[in-house]
């Protein structure tokens, strides 16, 4: 009995040998070749979000699911009576510090033509009362002179007493026109002083002109800030894509950020696959990969190696592996060369070959 047993045992492990080798050449004859790495996951494309940056009412909404957008096209607008106001208000604002500053620069143009012209006109009066003064006591001078000698020679009867009176008449006429001429000085300088002062009043004229000048400017910020504002209510396409979500309609209020349309850009798409960790070593960035679709099963698509996760993480539970040993991955971007006619669409299941080592032949993936 115990023979037998041996026997039947002796059986099975020949039975489960031959069933191993057929197992391992199965395996052997499905593996890819040395060179090539397989993985599959899902094709994804960078995702662009259109989103007001302050809260309004949807006017209007300008795309739809599947519509092409290009980078700078409208794509939906809010409610801008406020904003309109706003800027209505700001340029009567700014017109009205464009004026000031106008009339503040002629103002002081005009004050730098006046002020040279009074000074020079001041400095002459100076001049020629200074001259007038020369001349009258240069005329008392010698009006004294005559006073004097007509007053000796009265005493020794040279003359009579009416030629020596109408000398010292003539002396004392000299010195009033001497004392007029000297107050006469005295306010030409004062008027000269008085238009040197204009000088200092440019220098005020010209902290004023700065002063509307530098108001005029931020008047002109408010506009631009104001137009922003108002700008930013009409909402335009951040890049090239097609609208994939469309997720308010027109009449609801947003908040500000809240999303109204995502797009994604069908020309840069990219297949996210999990390399397992011990296989990672292999890859590097630039190489050629060939991503496989059931949609297009004759139909290979270029792709290279354009990122590589500097982390590994656990498997993702939507990713099938074959190897359950693995714990272990780092995730790939493919980025495809060309999406001939928009074929590939973001979600779509796909395997990818990577080639890792020059000439060896491609070869479709093997699960």
């Amino acid at each position: 009995m115990s023979s037998k047993r041996f026997l039947i045992a002796l059986l099975m492990v020949a039975v489960l040998s031959g069933l191993g080798w057929q197992w391992w050449q199965w395996r052997a004859a499905r593996a890819l070749p040395e060179g090539l790495i397989q993985a599959n996951g899902r094709i994804e494309g960078d995702r662009n979000t259109v989103a007001p940056r302050f809260a309004g009412r949807v006017v209007e909404l300008l795309a739809r699911e599947g519509d092409t957008l290009k980078r700078g096209q409208p794509v939906a607008r809010l409610q801008d009576d406020v904003a309109s106001a706003r800027v209505a208000q700001a340029r009567a604002a700014l017109a009205a510090a464009a004026a000031g500053s106008a009339a503040a620069r002629k103002g002081l143009d005009l004050l730098k033509r006046r002020v040279p012209l009074r000074i020079d006109t001041a400095e002459a009066d100076v001049a020629h009362a200074e001259a007038a003064v020369a001349a009258a006591k240069a005329r008392a001078h010698q009006a004294r002179k005559d006073a004097r000698r007509f007053a000796r020679l009265v005493e020794k009867g040279g003359v009579d007493r009416l030629r020596a009176d109408q000398a010292q008449t003539a002396w004392e006429v000299a010195q009033a026109d001497l004392a007029t001429a000297m107050a006469a000085l005295t306010q030409a300088r004062k008027r000269l002083a008085e238009a040197r002062l204009g000088e200092r009043e440019i220098a005020t004229r010209e902290a004023d002109v700065a002063a509307a000048e530098a108001k005029r400017q931020r008047a002109e910020a408010a506009l631009d800030e104001a137009q922003a504002a108002l700008d930013d209510l009409t909402l335009r396409a951040p890049a090239d894509g097609v609208v994939t979500t469309r997720i308010v309609e027109p009449g609801e209020v947003v908040a500000p950020g809240a999303p109204l349309l995502s797009s994604v850009d069908l020309d840069r798409l990219y297949l996210k696959v999990y390399v397992p960790e011990r296989r990672i070593g292999k890859l590097r960035l630039g190489l050629e990969a060939r991503i496989y679709t059931d949609a297009f099963p004759r139909r290979p698509f270029a792709a290279h190696v354009r990122e590589i996760a500097s982390r590994a993480q656990f498997t993702p539970k939507e990713v099938q592996t074959p190897d359950e040993r693995v714990k272990l991955v780092y995730a790939v971007k493919l980025y495809l060369d060309e999406n001939p006619d928009h074929r590939l669409t973001p979600g779509l299941p796909a395997d990818a070959v990577i080639r890792w080592r020059d000439g060896v032949a491609w070869t479709r993936p093997r699960w």
